[in-house]
C-alpha cells in the first residue's frame, strides 16, 4: 500500500521540484540592459527665406508664324524654264526666282494685238463711211426732189393726152425707188454712233486683252517684291504648270510672330493689365542669347483650354537669329508683380502647396499658395510662394526629403 502511494506522489513532486527550479532561476537571472534607439537626423540644404515684390513668369509653347507670305502662282499654263534658287535661301529685294517660257506666252499677245489693228481699221472705216454717207445724202435728197418733179410733168402731160399711162408708172417707181435709198441714207447716218459704240467696246475688250497678255508675260517673270527666305519651291526646270498652281512662297522674317496658347486659369490676370494699359514682355532664349519678345495682339475667338496671342520677336535684324516659319519656341512672360513672394526650388515645394522649414532642429510644414515660376539673376527656374507665415529669415528646407513630416529631426549642412 505504502509503495502504491509513493509510486503516486514521488513523480508529482519531483516534477513540482523542477518547475519550481525553473521559475526561481528565471526570476534570479540578472537583467540584459536594453538597446538603446537613436532618432535620425537628416541632413539638408536649406535657403534663408526673403519676402519680397517678385515678378512671377509664365512658361509658354509658340510656333513661329507670319501673315506675310508672298506666293508666286503661274499666270496661263505654260513651261518652268528655269528655276534660280533653292528652298531655305535667302533672297534680296527685285532678284530674280524663276522664268516661265514665254513662247506660251507670245502668241496670246500677238493675237490680241491683231485684233486691236483690226478694230482700229474698221473704226477708221466707219468713220471714212459716215463722211460718205453725209455727202451722199444732199443727192440722195436732190434725186429725190428730181423723182418727184418727173412725177408732176408726166402728170400734167397725162392729163392732156400727151403722155402714157405707163410712162406714169415708170416716174412713180423711180420716185419711191429713190425715197427708199434716201431712207436707207439717212438710217445708216442714224445708225453710225451705235456702229462706232460697238466697234470702240470691241476694242476696249481687245486692247484690255492685250494689257492683260502683256502682264502674263510681264508675271512670267517671277522676282522677289521684298527680302526674305524662300519657304518652299514648288517646281522644276521643265515641269509643266496650269494657270494658278503654285510656284514657290517667301516670308520676311522681320514679320514673323511667336503664336501660343494662354492656358484658361491666366487668361483673365493677362486681359485685365492689357486693359489697364500694362504691357506684356518676356524673354526668349535663342542659343546663348535672350531675346525680348512683347505681345502683340490676342486672337479673335477663344476655347475652352484658353485663347492664342501673338508675339513680336524684338531682334536687331531680320537674319541676326536663325529663325524659321513653323519653328517652335518655348518662353517666359512677366505677369503681374506680386508681394510678399518668395522665390524657391522646386525642390523645397510638396504637392504644389506645402514648404517646410527648420524650427530648433525639427521641420515644420507651412501651407503656401503658388504663384508661378521664376527666373534668378543667373537664369535659373524657381517656384514663386505666398504665405503669412512665411517669415524674412525663417530657413526653408529645400532638400526633397521622401518621408517628410511635420516635427521631423534635421541639420542644415549647407545653404543656398
Amino acid at each position: 500500500m505504502v509503495k502504491k502511494i509513493l509510486g503516486i506522489i514521488l513523480p508529482a513532486l519531483i516534477l513540482s521540484l523542477s518547475i519550481g527550479g525553473f521559475v526561481y532561476l528565471r526570476a534570479s537571472r540578472p537583467e540584459q540592459p536594453g538597446a538603446q534607439i537613436d532618432e535620425r537626423v537628416w541632413r539638408v540644404e536649406a535657403i534663408t527665406a526673403q519676402p519680397g515684390v517678385l515678378t512671377p513668369t509664365l512658361t509658354l509653347y509658340g510656333q513661329l508664324q507670319t501673315p506675310e507670305v508672298f506666293r508666286a502662282s503661274a499666270p496661263v499654263t505654260s513651261r518652268v524654264d528655269r528655276v534660280l534658287v533653292r528652298e531655305g535661301e535667302w533672297v534680296d529685294q527685285g532678284q530674280l526666282l524663276i522664268t516661265l517660257d514665254s513662247r506660251d506666252f507670245l502668241p496670246e499677245l500677238e493675237q490680241s494685238k491683231a485684233e486691236v489693228a483690226e478694230l482700229e481699221a474698221q473704226l477708221s472705216s466707219e468713220a471714212i463711211r459716215y463722211q460718205a454717207d453725209l455727202e451722199a445724202l444732199k443727192y440722195e435728197r436732190r434725186l429725190l426732189e428730181l423723182s418727184r418733179q418727173g412725177v408732176d410733168r408726166v402728170s400734167q402731160l397725162q392729163k392732156k393726152k400727151l403722155g402714157s399711162d405707163s410712162a406714169l408708172d415708170e416716174a412713180r417707181q423711180l420716185l419711191a425707188r429713190q425715197s427708199l435709198s434716201l431712207t436707207s441714207r439717212e438710217q445708216s447716218i442714224a445708225d453710225h454712233p451705235s456702229r462706232r459704240q460697238a466697234l470702240e467696246a470691241k476694242l476696249q475688250r481687245a486692247r484690255a486683252r492685250v494689257d492683260e497678255s502683256e502682264l502674263d508675260l510681264e508675271r512670267s517673270q517671277i522676282y522677289a517684291p521684298y527680302a526674305g527666305i524662300l519657304a518652299r519651291v514648288e517646281v522644276a526646270e521643265g515641269n509643266r504648270v496650269k494657270e494658278n498652281d503654285a510656284l514657290l512662297s517667301l516670308y520676311d522674317p522681320a514679320s514673323l510672330e511667336l503664336r501660343a496658347r494662354i492656358p484658361a486659369p491666366h487668361v483673365q490676370e493677362l486681359q485685365q493689365t492689357l486693359a489697364g494699359g500694362g504691357q506684356l514682355q518676356g524673354e526668349l532664349v535663342l542659343g546663348a542669347d535672350r531675346v525680348k519678345v512683347r505681345l502683340v495682339r490676342l486672337a479673335g475667338q477663344a476655347e475652352p483650354s484658353g485663347i492664342d496671342a501673338f508675339f513680336q520677336i524684338e531682334v536687331d535684324g531680320p537674319t541676326h537669329y536663325p529663325l524659321r516659319e513653323g519653328q517652335s519656341l518655348k518662353f517666359d512672360i512677366n505677369r503681374a508683380p506680386q508681394e510678399s513672394a518668395v522665390a524657391v526650388p522646386f525642390s523645397a515645394v510638396y504637392s504644389g502647396e506645402r514648404v517646410y522649414t527648420l524650427q530648433e532642429g525639427r521641420i515644420q510644414g507651412i501651407a503656401v499658395a503658388l504663384l508661378g515660376t521664376f527666373r534668378d539673376e543667373s537664369g535659373t527656374e524657381r517656384l514663386v510662394v505666398r504665405s503669412p507665415k512665411l517669415r524674412s529669415g525663417d530657413q526653408l528646407v529645400v532638400t526633397h526629403l521622401p518621408n517628410a513630416v511635420d516635427g521631423l529631426r534635421a541639420e542644415v549642412v549647407a545653404t543656398q
